[in-house]
């Protein structure tokens, strides 16, 4: 396999001039619409910096971008960066009104978006304190600036503008489940050594080709493009994921890589198990946003030839925190080690300053280089979340063992109290999504006037087959204990899911579900 130089920088600002060095003709970006060589992007995002600089941006201003995944998107990002600008990623799922927090929130003064979201945003846009202009990508409407136009500007270039490595880089908000989201500021630093140290542990080099259809707005998605053009591969983004589509990707393109999440992999097994695919090209893929049953990862590895890496990460990373390396055997069941220069340990959930005992659950906590600089404008959820010492709270349920490996065990705020129990969803959804009518399933709680709150398993069937309530109850109990087994099944034809293809365990009791069965 090729290997590549070091570079040098501790910025993503630099990460496509430099590249642009070493692999300037060859395809970094492929989409549906368009290949972009690495002189292209960076022919373009120089020129489009150059033009917000002359326009409605001064360094130092943050720039927002809301659109689903695009060659104009990746452009975007790093002409607002070149600009001097923060960049403020907004998952495309949110919401007019949501979207206008967190525009105000973070005091953009543009914002890029595409011709069907532009009406929208003008309007959520119309009552802010402060001027933000819209581009928009497509044909643009009254009011708004025509992307093309900065495509086509003939002014001087944008001017090379150093960054501190410590300074704001990027504002990623949270997904807000309770209250307004909150502005994850994450430095220069971190969003560069995030994606160098990925790169470093999933051995990705230039002969990379890597399929995604994780949206870049998320922290997931960004490194997983970033880190393969930090090493010169080939990203082949899809604008939103389709099982069939993706294998067909994998195999036009010969990719030796696809990442995603959990439910992607689910329906990927699906679709190959009503069709046939090429999956040789595959060296390893990788997985994350959620847990992730061994079934799942032992048929994927079966069907594919590839490992499937398993990895943890999160918006106050600007990324992962937690892998395994691409050459060492994974361990089963396990989110990795930590990140080369980052600290990780299991806190005692009631001292955070006392670790818990090997193989004991408690709070995940990291501490480094890769952790955000704090909440923007936000001191006491930063307070909140991140210990006087540097240690960060995660809200995740995990054990570690001697040799360092962490296994999630759950989200602290998804924990269903039954009767007095913990009973966590994880949990049952690893040992329920290992039947073989099961294509999907996630747990969540119901409410009980006895014991508080009871598990619902929310299950969608393997294509053909037909599972029953008492079938999947019977499979629970030779696995779980009493308490933790689900009470309910109820059979859907889909999952609430984030734009990342997460499943939203907090909107399952929304489902309109078809028959449920109560234990």
């Amino acid at each position: 396999m090729t290997t590549t130089s070091t570079p040098r920088f501790r910025s993503p600002l630099h990460l496509l001039e430099q590249s642009v060095q070493r692999f300037a003709d060859k395809p970094a970006l492929v989409t549906s619409t368009r290949t972009l060589t690495y002189r292209d992007l960076d022919t373009e995002a120089s020129r489009v910096a150059a033009a917000l600089l002359a326009g409605p941006v001064d360094a130092g201003d943050t720039v927002s971008i809301y659109a689903q995944n695009r060659w104009e998107w990746l452009v975007a990002y790093h002409s607002a960066l070149r600009a001097g600008a923060v960049v403020n990623p907004v998952n495309v799922m949110l919401t007019p009104a949501e979207l206008g927090f967190v525009v105000q929130d973070c005091g953009a003064t543009a914002i890029f978006t595409s011709a069907d979201k532009a009406d929208e945003v003008l309007t959520a846009l119309a009552d802010l304190p402060h001027e933000c202009a819209v581009i928009v990508f497509d044909e643009a409407p009254d009011g708004a600036i025509a992307f093309t136009d900065l495509l086509s500007y003939a002014g001087a270039g944008a001017p090379v503008i150093e960054a501190d490595p410590k300074s704001p880089s990027t504002i990623g908000y949270t997904s807000g489940t309770t209250g307004h989201p909150k502005g994850a500021v994450q430095s220069h630093e971190a969003v560069f050594l995030n994606c160098a140290l990925t790169a470093t542990m999933h051995a990705r080099t230039s002969d990379d080709v890597v399929v995604t259809a994780l949206p870049v707005p998320h922290v997931y998605g960004n490194v997983a493009v970033h880190s393969t053009l930090l090493v010169g591969g080939t990203v082949v983004l899809m604008e939103r994921f389709e099982a069939a589509a993706a294998l067909g990707l994998i195999k036009q393109h010969r990719a030796t890589m696809f990442e995603g999440v959990p439910a992607m992999y689910s329906m990927l097994l699906a679709e190959l198990a009503a069709s046939s695919s090429e999956l040789d090209s595959l060296t390893r893929c990788t997985v994350g946003g959620q847990t992730i049953s061994g079934a799942t990862i032992d048929k994927w590895e079966s069907m594919s030839g590839a490992p499937l890496i398993e990895l943890w990460g999160m918006t106050e990373l600007s990324g992962l925190g937690t892998t395994h390396s691409a050459h060492v055997p994974p361990v089963g069941g396990s989110i990795g080690v930590s990140l080369p220069g980052l600290e990780v340990r299991v806190s005692d959930l009631e001292d955070p300053t006392r670790s818990a005992p090997a193989g004991t659950a408690g709070e995940l906590m990291v501490r480094g280089p890769l952790v955000m600089l704090g909440y923007h404008g936000n001191p006491e959820a930063t307070a909140e979340a991140i210990e006087p010492d540097g240690w960060l709270h995660t809200g995740d349920i995990a054990t570690q063992d001697t040799s360092g490996y962490v296994y999630v065990v759950d989200r602290r705020k998804d924990m269903i109290i039954t009767g007095g129990f913990n009973v966590y969803p994880a949990e049952i959804e690893r040992v329920i999504s290992a039947h073989p009518d099961v294509a999907l399933v996630a747990v969540g709680p119901v409410p009980d006037a006895v014991k508080g709150e009871l598990a619902c398993a929310y299950v969608v069937a393997t294509p053909g087959a037909t599972p029953t309530a008492e079938d999947l109850m019977e499979y629970a109990a030779r696995s779980l204990a009493a308490y933790k087994r689900p009470r309910m099944i109820r059979f859907v034809d889909a999952l609430p899911t984030t734009s990342t293809g997460k499943i939203m365990r907090r909107e399952l009791i929304r489902i309109d579900a078809g028959p449920d069965a109560d234990a």
